[in-house]
């Protein structure tokens, strides 16, 4: 029931980030310091795991300052076990670091755009507090560019009136995730071509609405040269699919996607190598196009002298030559051979796991209208640019998109899990746990800012968790340069800054006082 699932699941990592910065007059920063306290519950399963993120996906977002630092701890509470959420750490960390160069900005008055754009990490960068990797692939320039555009920061930063107590802000945040676990996830693929000239692909990863099966098959059709529909595929099921680690770490297009690209490149061989038999040809010189198996010319060695000069050509070497090229075998042709007086299959079962996980980046600005009266916060417009490599499908990279901000506006602005002091969730219901509706997230605009990955299936890289690990530092940002409140606990509540607006207004009373006192004694 529901209310099972909200008193005795698992939880988010709750986690107490400390930041300190360092940075030149010039805005170059030159040290970063990150620890974090991590809250795993009464259970450990995630817990010395998804610390780790809060450092190793937030510290490398910049140039490599001339020192670094992240150290954590990890406790046991009376509370909730706490398990894996999309941004596994990530989100808790990014929020924290990039909330705080933003204050870091404010503190040496420059624009944040600005100060991000003369520190971030860029394309060829190694990064030494991401495991020694290098940026090989890397849009990041590309999407503070993109979204700057998009939103119109120039004229919206940083504020402006609305109305007597409306007043609208912009913020932005950088983030980055990885590939997969590098040295620890495996997937396997397996195809095969059937009698009837269809592929079957099967796979270990789980489609959990991510679209993988439609993805890994616009992989394997594009490979093998077929109509999508061409493939059919078949979901995880322990019994009869190839190993796979498993449909989480923002693995599966990146390293089930290779898997079957290996797979379709061996099974082309192997169908080449029939085809060639069925033609009575060296299998060295046949290639296959998708619908045909056929003789290729130019992979005769002596086919670039044979046509240097046609007209040299004596009529039966021409008539050869006409002959060989005609030769074809169909990939119908070649399923149905496999069925009869044929020794071998058409069938692979390849593996792939990467030694990096290389990072997708993704930029997110946001306009958000503050009631200085109330407290109340509408998000009015979110526009993102995401580097995930080359997108294999644009669509269901969008919607991934879409989909992980609204889950990062919740986090921001609603959903709040409280215990009562023994450790018992008040929250048994979406009474008393708020997520937002369609209507509460506003306008949100997707773009792209492709690189190309030379590791990922096509230039790929992930994009699951990536996506959700914007909106919290990006609407602090845009409340803080709206009301002057900054707020660095999670939910961003009407009440939290209401009264933080109500003390900043307490705080200058009790300035003006102060100088009004110092400059009556300095008249005197």
């Amino acid at each position: 029931s529901r209310y099972e699932t909200q008193i005795a699941s698992c939880a988010r990592h709750e986690m107490e980030i400390r930041v300190r910065l360092g940075a030149d007059a010039e805005g170059t920063i030159k040290a970063i310091d990150v620890y974090t306290l991590s809250n795993t519950g009464a259970y450990g399963e995630h817990g010395p795991t998804t610390v780790g993120l809060s450092g190793h996906k937030s510290i490398p977002l910049y140039h490599t300052p001339e020192a670094f630092r992240f150290s954590y701890d990890v406790v046991y509470t009376n509370r909730m076990s706490a398990g894996a959420y999309r941004g596994y750490g990530a989100t808790q960390g990014i929020f924290a670091v990039e909330s705080a160069v933003s204050e870091l900005a404010a503190e040496l008055g420059m624009d944040p755009v600005k100060f991000r754009e003369l520190n971030m990490v860029k394309e060829g960068d190694v990064m030494p507090a991401y495991y020694g990797e290098t940026a090989d692939s890397c849009a990041l320039d590309r999407c503070v560019a993109r979204v700057k555009d998009m939103i119109g920061w120039d004229g919206k930063y940083p504020r402006r009136q609305v109305s007597g107590s409306k007043v609208r802000g912009v913020g932005l945040a950088m983030a980055m995730q990885g590939s997969s676990i590098s040295g620890v996830d495996v997937a396997g693929a397996t195809i095969k071509i059937n009698d009837d000239g269809f592929y079957n692909l099967i796979i270990g990863a789980a489609d959990m609405g991510t679209g993988c099966d439609t993805t890994l098959a616009q992989v394997a059709a594009e490979c093998l040269g077929c109509e999508l529909d061409d493939i059919v595929v078949f979901g995880a099921d322990t019994d009869i699919s190839p190993y796979d680690s498993g449909s989480y770490a923002s693995a599966t297009t990146y390293t089930t996607g290779v898997a079957v690209m290996k797979a379709c490149e061996e099974l082309k061989k192997k169908i080449c190598k029939l085809g060639a038999e069925m033609m009575e040809v060296d299998e060295n010189k046949v290639d296959f196009d998708g619908s045909y198996v056929f003789y290729d010319y130019d992979c005769d060695e002596d086919g670039d002298a044979a046509t240097a000069d046609e007209n040299s050509m004596t009529s039966t070497a021409a008539d050869d030559k006409a002959d060989l090229a005609e030769k074809k075998v169909s990939i119908e042709d070649i399923a149905l051979k496999i069925t009869v007086f044929n020794n071998g299959e058409l069938q692979v079962v390849p593996q792939q796991s990467s030694p990096i996980s290389p990072p997708p980046f993704m930029v997110g600005m946001v306009e958000v209208e503050v009631d200085t009266e109330t407290g109340n916060v509408d998000v009015l417009d979110y526009v993102a640019a995401v580097d995930c490599g080359t997108p294999i499908n644009p669509n269901l990279a969008r919607v991934q998109t879409e989909g992980g901000i609204a889950q990062g506006i919740g986090m921001a602005l609603w959903e709040d899990v409280q215990y009562t002091d023994k450790g018992k969730i008040r929250n048994n219901s979406f009474m008393q746990y708020k997520i937002p509706t369609r209507q509460d997230i506003g306008n949100i605009r997707v773009a792209f800012e492709s690189s190309y990955e030379k590791t990922g299936p096509f230039g790929a890289k992930s994009i699951g968790e990536l996506v959700i690990d914007t909106p919290c530092p990006a609407i602090a940002e845009a409340i803080y340069n709206a009301t002057g409140v900054r707020l660095t606990e999670l939910p961003m509540t009407p009440e939290k800054i209401a009264m933080g607006i109500l003390k900043n207004k307490m705080e200058a009373k009790d300035q003006m006082k102060e100088n009004a006192k110092t400059g009556a004694k300095v008249d005197r």
